[in-house]
């Protein structure tokens, strides 16, 4: 299958890619569908017979639709990827600043996971903590969604805090999936 180069654009941004809007809130069914339009055109049995380039470019234009789609599927991913695009950064492993009262809400967290995961009536309290995690994420993302769309720097600085707690609370959660799974 011959091809010209300009099929192969590994450059553009994850949004160009599947030529959407640069913009937090994405329909999931027109992301999937788009992913699997571009997974169908650039799978690499469809150059079985082009070129060595062309056959590693496939290989290497399916692994970044790939990626492009997990990062753009998970608002957090999505989040963090936006405002990367905008040049700033989550820093989430060196910088430990954050707001006291998400710290103090941390703390109160980690003691009600512990208090749930030594409960004779683990279970439910276990599952009523999760519930209250995925709640709680999704009223981060949409605040997230927000902020993004505001687009100014301080909407910015906001929406990079709520990215760090956002990682907080899916770590949270998946915490409290694994203390439900060894139950």
């Amino acid at each position: 299958m011959q091809t010209g180069r300009k099929e192969f654009e590994l450059g553009r941004n994850y949004f160009e890619l599947f030529e959407l809007p640069l913009t937090f809130d994405i329909d999931s069914a027109d992301l999937s569908a788009r992913y699997r339009d571009l997974q169908r055109r650039f799978h690499p049995d469809r150059y079985v017979s082009a070129s060595d380039q062309d056959r590693r470019l496939s290989l290497q234009m399916t692994a970044f639709i790939n990626e492009a789609y997990q990062t753009l599927n998970d608002p957090l991913a999505r989040g963090r990827y936006i405002l990367g695009l905008h040049g700033m950064g989550t820093d989430e492993e060196t910088d430990t600043v954050m707001d006291p009262g998400f710290l103090v809400e941390q703390m109160e967290l980690r003691e009600h996971l512990e208090d749930a995961r030594r409960a004779p009536d683990a279970a439910p309290r276990l599952a009523q903590l999760a519930q209250d995690m995925a709640r709680r994420l999704a009223t981060a993302a949409e605040e997230l969604g927000r902020r993004l769309h505001e687009d100014s720097a301080s909407s910015r600085l906001r929406a990079r805090s709520i990215v760090r707690e956002m990682q907080f609370l899916r770590k949270v959660l998946q915490e409290i999936e694994e203390l439900e799974l060894s139950a």
